[in-house]
């Protein structure tokens, strides 16, 4: 038999392949081309009672390497492990960029999918993270109680008595949020009056000054509130094994905001001349007992939908900028066109224009392009309703087009969020059999 018809069977993880020795040289000085050669049956592991090859490799991947030498395209299964695809390649000695497309393409979206599988990792597990101690020993009293007491204040559902430090928690920050609104209310404005005289005409009068000033027995209560949150607060930096990581949570410093306006109103309330601008400064810092909640939002089960909202956000922020970046444009464009439009008409300076200058009419281009129209500022001339309406038409197209990318994002990342959910907790009920 010629040599080029010779018949060479391979031996590889127990499947044997028979193939001709052409088949093997398709591509000379492969390690397969090197079987086709008379030393071949000493340099490699050759069976001469059976006439075979024997390799200890994948026999699935050696299938699609024998049939790229047969046909030249190399294929895969798009449900291969690419590492595993890579090492075998690299074995045999075939250059992965000799892939097919199709397969290619398959192969892309499975590292992107590994990828995103280990972003969610990195989110759903950072408070299981907190609790690994690394590159230190202590075998104190804190040591035995740190891992228990963090899983009391961080994990509501992992034992009883978290659920109900948990829900006193809520009560607190419920408790907050109320006394915070009922400071607003008309009937706990204090009016401070001041005496003042004019002596050219003699007469004395009172000048009346409205002083924000919350009534005693709320700041009290709101006081109690605050020792409760200041002593969660410092009972969970004690006990966390990661103080870095801690400091790099912004809920850790809303919390940690939350403390100090009670105390500073405490101590300004001796003050006779009225503080408008503290008391505003001490609302704006009383939001924070709302932003309390997001960390109870957290804990409930729904979190994995808040969670895959915000890597969607992240994933899109290039879309996102370049969104901005047209709308920006577009209102430049429609504002100038705007101003000059109805300049054009009524000019710049009559009575009817509500149009000042172009910084108002970018005011306007905002409002009109992204469909909310206040009304505040309105075209009064033909062609400046001809412009605002091709503004209104623009800004809901540029709206509404990249929705259906956000929504196939949330949609990828969401089955991928799940399915980890779900192994997870099969982990779970694995391991407790």
């Amino acid at each position: 038999m010629d040599a080029p018809n010779r018949r060479v069977v391979i031996n590889v993880g127990g499947v044997r392949f028979e193939t001709y020795a052409s088949t093997l040289q398709t591509f000379p000085g492969t390690k397969l081309s090197n079987l086709a050669e008379s030393t071949a049956y000493s340099t490699t592991d050759y069976d001469p009672q059976r006439n075979e090859f024997f390799f200890d490799r994948n026999p699935v991947v050696f299938g699609y390497v024998l049939d790229f030498y047969r046909t030249k395209h190399l294929h895969c299964s798009g449900d291969m492990c690419k590492s595993v695809l890579m090492e075998e390649l690299n074995f045999w000695e075939v250059n992965s960029s000799q892939m097919s497309y199709c397969c290619w393409l398959k192969m892309n979206n499975m590292v992107s999918n590994l990828e995103d599988i280990g972003m969610w990792d990195e989110v759903s597990h950072h408070d299981q993270q907190l609790l690994v101690q690394t590159d230190r020993v202590d075998y104190g009293w804190r040591a035995r109680w740190q891992p228990k007491v963090w899983t009391l204040f961080e994990m509501p559902f992992s034992s009883l008595i978290s659920m109900c430090v948990a829900a006193v928690s809520l009560l607190f920050t419920i408790a907050a949020i109320v006394i915070f609104f009922e400071e607003t209310k008309e009937h706990f404005v204090f009016v401070v009056a001041n005496g003042t005289s004019d002596a050219d005409i003699e007469y004395f009068s009172l000048k009346y000054e409205f002083d924000y000033r919350k009534v005693s027995y709320l700041l009290y209560l709101e006081l109690v509130c605050i020792l409760w949150f200041i002593f969660v607060f410092f009972i969970r930096f004690f006990f966390c094994p990661d103080k870095k990581k801690f400091m790099k949570n912004l809920l850790n410093w809303v919390d940690f905001i939350s403390l100090f306006p009670v105390f500073v109103e405490l101590m300004a309330r001796g003050q006779v001349k009225p503080m408008d601008d503290l008391w505003m400064v001490l609302g704006f810092l009383r939001t924070s007992y709302i932003l309390k909640l997001i960390r109870i939002i957290l804990h409930i089960e729904g979190s994995l939908i808040l969670r895959v909202l915000s890597g969607t956000l992240k994933a899109i922020m290039k879309e996102i900028f370049i969104l901005l970046l047209v709308l920006a444009f577009e209102a430049l464009f429609f504002a100038t066109l705007e101003f000059y439009a109805e300049c054009s008409e009524i000019g710049v300076n009559h009575e009817s224009s509500v149009l000042g200058d172009i910084y108002a009419s970018c005011w306007w281009a905002i409002i009109t392009l992204t469909t909310v129209g206040y009304g505040d500022i309105y075209p009064v001339t033909t062609f400046g309703k001809i412009v605002s309406s091709l503004t209104a038409i623009c800004g809901i197209m540029t709206i509404v087009i990249p929705i259906p990318i956000l929504m196939i994002k949330f949609q990828h990342y969401y089955s991928i969020a799940l399915a980890k959910e779900k192994l997870k907790n099969h982990r779970h009920k694995q391991q407790g059999l």
